[in-house]
């Protein structure tokens, strides 16, 4: 039954990733992957806060399971945030591909750090 709960998160996550990005790409003319980064982001801040809430008895294994594992998996893509890294590089964006990867993990370890300690306030 874990599987289904997996599953229907990650229905959501994944469609929500797609037009997130393109919604992004829209407004901004630039190589740097903005749409990437910012599905990430987010993924990032909302697992931090689920955690939280998880941890402090707010949420239960399940929610953690559709909104966790299901929705903020299939949400983030770290395998499209390390090609579109590589490509940077490949085509001279060199700067650009390391801040893409330094900001990226600030980002991402910064909202699970926000996320948790939001949660640990609202829950505690």
């Amino acid at each position: 039954m874990n599987w289904l709960i997996v599953m229907v998160g990650a229905a959501v996550g994944a469609p929500l990733r797609y037009l997130t990005d393109r919604a992004v790409r829209a407004r901004h003319d630039s190589v740097f992957p903005w749409g990437t980064f910012v599905v990430n982001a987010a993924a990032s801040l909302m697992l931090g806060a689920l955690t939280g809430a998880v941890l402090d008895g707010a949420a239960s294994s399940r929610l953690n399971l559709l909104l966790g594992t299901g929705l903020c998996g299939a949400l983030s893509t770290y395998s499209t945030f390390s090609y579109e890294t590589l490509r940077l590089a490949e085509r001279g964006w060199k700067f650009l591909a390391a801040a893409n990867v330094t900001a990226s993990v600030l980002v991402g370890l910064g909202g699970v750090t926000l996320g948790h300690q939001v949660a640990g306030q609202l829950f505690a």
